[in-house]
């Protein structure tokens, strides 16, 4: 059976900035934490640890990094006809672009990106390209 194994090794609160996600090392803790609660609820076994570890703040899924994992995926938002909500008035926000994050700032890492990091690594363990 597929494992997701989310690891988010933190050495300092990130930096002071408004605009990041999640502020605190505590939020991105929770954050994570029910993402694995979600999984689990979907009969996804995966587990969630949080450690002090001295270098720069990561997440770590199945031993590799956010950007690793990231790297060379063609993320496409859905549009308005693809969606499920389609035919209801869309909301109009004046936020930050879902994909625009500061990659420097693990923080900052937007909800979908994470959740196409945890599909790519259960579809890899799927298709035996990852152990």
């Amino acid at each position: 059976m597929a494992m997701i194994d989310i690891e988010y090794r933190h050495s300092a609160e990130p930096e002071d900035d408004e605009n990041i996600r999640r502020c605190t090392i505590e939020e991105m803790s929770d954050y994570l934490s029910k993402l694995v609660r979600e999984m689990q609820l979907a009969d996804i076994s995966s587990k969630f640890t949080s450690s002090e570890h001295a270098g720069v703040n990561m997440v770590y899924i199945n031993g590799k990094s956010i950007h690793e994992i990231l790297e060379g995926l063609d993320i496409k938002m859905l549009e308005v006809e693809e969606s499920c909500d389609h035919g209801k008035v869309g909301v109009i926000r004046f936020d930050r672009p879902t994909l625009d994050w500061k990659r420097d700032v693990i923080e900052d890492v937007p909800d979908v990106l994470v959740k196409n990091a945890v599909s790519k690594t259960y579809a890899d363990i799927i298709n035996g390209r990852m152990v």
